[in-house]
């Protein structure tokens, strides 16, 4: 068995965590290829490698001093060396990095030190070989992976090195130059290491136990999802969850290689697994997998008889948001009518003249606007299987008095959404939390 396993920068903020890992590492000879993030906050007070990278390059830019950031930085991995007894010659590297700083040093290589700096200490502490991810993670110069090619070297990399620790977050484009992924570009070079490689399980270790039933600023103490499906993780992380982003999902989905979430802190807890199907579901118990939601959307309801038979006013009204680069979350439609929901930040004042166009070039029978509403998806892979799924969300809406301007449920019928003011946004995600929660208990 191999397992790539990744570790957030949260994971790898001082000597304290290093140890950690080294446990973890330690505890299973299949976890074999270790992908390393900048090292992170300390505490809430601290600030993230990365960061003060960034803060070093914004005050080289405005002509302020920035040694002191610099020299923050310095003597943070230094510290972290001698604590941990290690070797790395970072008196070099820094040495080095300075000179570079001095001379227009370009910011995606000053950025991605604090993850190569980070995995230079590790691979030293855990005894495994080094390898720069410049030298197989390959973009083309639009900035986009080229997959093919950095699944080939990572593949000729295994074979040389059979335990390895990788920095994620950066690799070089076609002339040797440095370029970063988007910010959480480290759990994309795991989920590429792991694809490369066919890994039977892909580990992100960070500082939670999983993804939890709903955001636990809003519902307190919510349970983990022991299990979840990649279409459901898309659903919620469409609907506003903080999970992994979509690009750091697609290479293990490619090959159904199942993608472990887990707590560097608790690491007996069996965080989350999401897989591309799971066999033998009986859905842990729960109908819900989870709830999501985001606010401040924009309703726009045109209305027009027999648009059913007729869609050519639905058509031309999204090409009209179209041109206006406006992004459309969700469509209803009815007999006489249809919906369409945007993000009210995009559509802005100029919702007004698109009304104004809809209204002088295709002349509905009537329109209107509502704003301030919150979407939320109520998301399960059993919903479609279990009769009555629906009655008990909308049930336990109405008996908390809670008014639905929209309902819309996708195509793969494992997420029903619903639209409701946004003063009632915490509240309807309570209030169904608890309504699935202790029927469940109940019965």
């Amino acid at each position: 068995m191999l397992k790539v396993v990744k570790f957030g920068g949260s994971s790898l903020a001082d000597a304290k965590h290093f140890a950690q890992v080294r446990n973890i590492i330690e505890s299973d000879s299949s976890r074999r290829c270790v992908v390393i993030s900048a090292a992170g906050k300390r505490n809430r007070n601290d600030s993230k490698i990365t960061d003060l990278l960034y803060l070093t390059q914004a005050h080289k830019t405005y002509g302020v001093s920035y040694e002191d950031i610099f020299s923050l930085i310095e003597q943070r991995c230094l510290e972290m060396r001698d604590e941990l007894g290690l070797s790395f010659d970072l008196e070099s590297e820094f040495s080095f990095l300075r000179s570079q700083v001095n001379n227009d040093i370009e910011v995606d290589y000053l950025v991605s030190r604090g993850e190569y700096l980070t995995a230079g200490l590790m691979s030293e502490y855990l005894g495994f070989d080094f390898i720069d991810a410049s030298d197989c993670i390959f973009f083309s110069y639009d900035g986009k992976i080229d997959y093919e090619k950095t699944y080939q070297a990572i593949a000729q990399v295994a074979v040389k090195h059979p335990r390895f620790v990788i920095p994620g977050f950066y690799g070089a484009l076609p002339n040797g130059r440095v370029h970063v992924m988007p910010r959480g570009g480290s759990d994309i070079t795991g989920s590429i290491v792991a694809n490369a490689l066919d890994a039977d399980i892909y580990e992100n270790w960070t500082d939670v136990s999983g993804i939890l039933m709903a955001d636990p600023k809003v519902v307190q103490n919510p349970a983990p999802i022991p299990q979840i499906t990649y279409d459901e993780l898309r659903e919620l992380s469409f609907m506003g969850a903080s999970v992994l982003q979509e690009e750091s999902i697609l290479p293990v989905r490619e090959k159904n290689i199942p993608l472990n979430i887990r707590n560097t802190n608790c690491p007996e807890d069996p965080g989350t697994m999401i897989m591309e199907t799971i066999e033998n579901d009986c859905g842990n118990g729960h109908l819900l997998t989870g709830i999501a939601g985001r606010k401040n959307f924009t309703i726009l309801t045109v209305y027009q008889k027999h648009i059913s038979t007729d869609t050519r006013i639905v058509r031309k009204t999204l090409e009209l948001l179209e041109a206006c680069r406006i992004e459309v979350q969700h469509i209803t439609l009815g007999v006489d009518s249809f919906n369409v929901v945007m993000p009210t930040s995009e559509a802005g004042d100029r919702i007004y003249d698109i009304i104004a166009d809809i209204k002088a070039n295709l002349h509905p029978d009537g329109i209107k606007m509502c704003d301030n509403i919150a979407l939320i998806a109520s998301v399960g892979r059993r919903m479609v299987s279990v009769p009555g799924s629906s009655a008990r969300l909308f049930g336990a809406l109405g008996e908390n008095s809670i008014n639905i301007r929209m309902i819309a449920q996708g195509s793969e019928e494992i997420s029903i959404i619903v639209g409701v003011d946004n003063k009632d946004f915490e509240r309807t995600i309570r209030t169904l939390y608890e309504g699935f929660m202790d029927g469940e208990k109940k019965s």
